[in-house]
Formats: C-alpha cells, sequence, structure tokens
C-alpha cells in the first residue's frame, strides 16, 4: 500500500507540472493565434498556418528583452507587487517563480553550485549549495550551507545542512548537475574534479 500511494504521488507530481506547463503554451498560442489570425489573413489575403505561433515566440522575446532592462524591470516588480497581494494568486505564483528562478542560468539567488556531500544514509550525495550561513553558538560561530539535494525528479528533494567544511566543490557546472540528475546520473563525467 506504502509503494502504491508513493508511486501516484510522484506520478503526480510529474504530471501536473507538465500539464500545466503544455496547458499554458497551448493557451497563450490560441490567444496570440486569436488576436492576430484574422489581421495577418486580411494582410496578406490568405491564412498562413505558423504565424501565430511566430508571433507568441516574437511575444514572448519582446516581454524578455523589456524585462531585462531597467525600466522594465521596475514596471515589472511594480506589477508584481500589486498582484501578489491577491491571495490566491500569491499562494500559486510565488512557489513557482521561486522554482524557475531556482534553474534560471542568471539566478542570484537559486542554485549556486555543485556540492558533494558526505550523506549519513546514503554515502555520497550531489546536490546544490543554495545558501551559506553561520550559526552563532554563544561567541562561536559555525560555517554551514544548506545543500538542496533533489530525490524523485528534481523539484522534490531534502534540504541537508552541513557544516562548509564538509563540503567539496566539484568541477561540475550548474547546468552540468541538472542534467545528471535528469538522466538518473548517467550524464556524470568519468572524472570529477575537486
Amino acid at each position: 500500500m506504502q509503494w502504491l500511494r508513493r508511486s501516484f504521488i510522484a506520478g503526480f507530481f510529474v504530471i501536473v507540472p507538465l500539464f500545466i506547463t503544455v496547458w499554458a503554451l497551448v493557451w497563450i498560442f490560441q490567444i496570440v493565434d486569436g488576436l492576430t489570425g484574422p489581421l495577418y489573413e486580411q494582410m496578406l489575403g490568405r491564412h498562413i498556418p505558423g504565424l501565430g505561433l511566430i508571433t507568441t515566440a516574437i511575444g514572448v522575446l519582446l516581454v524578455g528583452t523589456f524585462a531585462t532592462n531597467v525600466i522594465g524591470k521596475r514596471v515589472l516588480q511594480r506589477a508584481e507587487s500589486y498582484l501578489l497581494r491577491v491571495p490566491v494568486f500569491r499562494t500559486i505564483y510565488a512557489p513557482v517563480k521561486q522554482l524557475v528562478i531556482a534553474f534560471s542560468p542568471d539566478n542570484e539567488s537559486g542554485f549556486k553550485r555543485v556540492v558533494l556531500i558526505e550523506h549519513a544514509t546514503r554515502g555520497y550525495v550531489i546536490g546544490f549549495l543554495t545558501k551559506e550561513f553561520t550559526v552563532d553558538r554563544g561567541g562561536a560561530t559555525e560555517a554551514l550551507i544548506a545543500v538542496y539535494v533533489p530525490t524523485n525528479h528534481l523539484y522534490l528533494g531534502d534540504i541537508v545542512i552541513c557544516a562548509r567544511d564538509r563540503a567539496m566543490f566539484p568541477d561540475i557546472s550548474v547546468e552540468e548537475g541538472i542534467r545528471i540528475f535528469l538522466t538518473g546520473g548517467m550524464a556524470l563525467p568519468p572524472t570529477v574534479r575537486l
């Protein structure tokens, strides 16, 4: 019974994000295609398949360009602050945004680097450094790190807190680390340099 429940939950957490992503992309495409399709037909005199997809891609690129310039960042931050005041929106949007930021190549608050640590029950485990901090023990401080160790899927995992001097930092980029997890370890290089 435990296996059945664990398998169902794991399957659920694989299917739901995949379904939501595909649904969102199709929904955006349908909206853009519905708005621009008649306009293109009127301008060109006939329907050309794929123009809605190209328009969607260009629209996403333009939003990305706007979001990366100074004024665009400020406008989007202000709009986001207003939207985060809506309880249902905040509950869904904030965790999804944090997950997306964690996997973003130019993140400042997500995965910082790949870490190799010796785990008490699992042997050596690979994870992602998410935070470095210190603990004050009445005058003596100890440097610790928080390491995110994915389990079944990249977005499900454990947080391991360990002393910084127990961690090893292999010569593996965050992108390569993600690839290692997604392939079940098959993307590990034959030799890992520390």
